[in-house]
């Protein structure tokens, strides 16, 4: 089962103190504590059937024994040789390198036609009018 007998008792003390709290001052001492005894009771009941319920539902699955039989050796050893690649590897550098040679003509004909972005300047308002600056502000503010 899942859990201890501690689960059920805490549950059971939960539900009589709700119980106790619930009915202070609607219900003389001696139905108060009779009502409380009552959901101990209920509230350990209650707990005991749900540990047994949670201990079915997580319950790991039962497998066969046919099924193990073939199973057996499956992931106890670990296979790190590595195939024989060393032909591909060549072919793939000579067609780097021929790729490469390419790729440079390739990059001398677009430095040639490459002409950078020529942003103009920022202005700064350091000897801008105090009138021209507060229109600016009101402008911009929408006031």
């Amino acid at each position: 089962m899942v859990g201890n007998w501690r689960w059920n008792v805490g549950l059971g003390i939960v539900g009589a103190v709700l119980t106790l709290l619930f009915s202070i001052g609607k219900n003389p001492l001696s139905v108060m504590l009779m009502r409380s005894m009552y959901a101990f009771i209920a509230f350990v009941a209650i707990a005991f059937v749900m540990r047994i319920v949670l201990s079915f539902i997580l319950q790991p699955p039962i497998m066969h024994q046919a099924d193990l039989e073939g199973e057996e050796g499956k992931g106890t050893q670990l296979d790190l040789q590595t195939p024989d690649e060393s032909e591909d590897l060549n072919q793939m550098l000579k067609s780097q390198m021929e790729g490469q040679r390419s790729q440079e003509i390739q990059q001398q004909e677009q430095h040639s036609q490459f002409k950078p972005l020529t942003p103009p300047k920022l202005v700064s308002a350091q000897n801008k009018e105090p009138e021209e600056l507060a229109k600016a502000v009101r402008h911009l503010t929408g006031g």
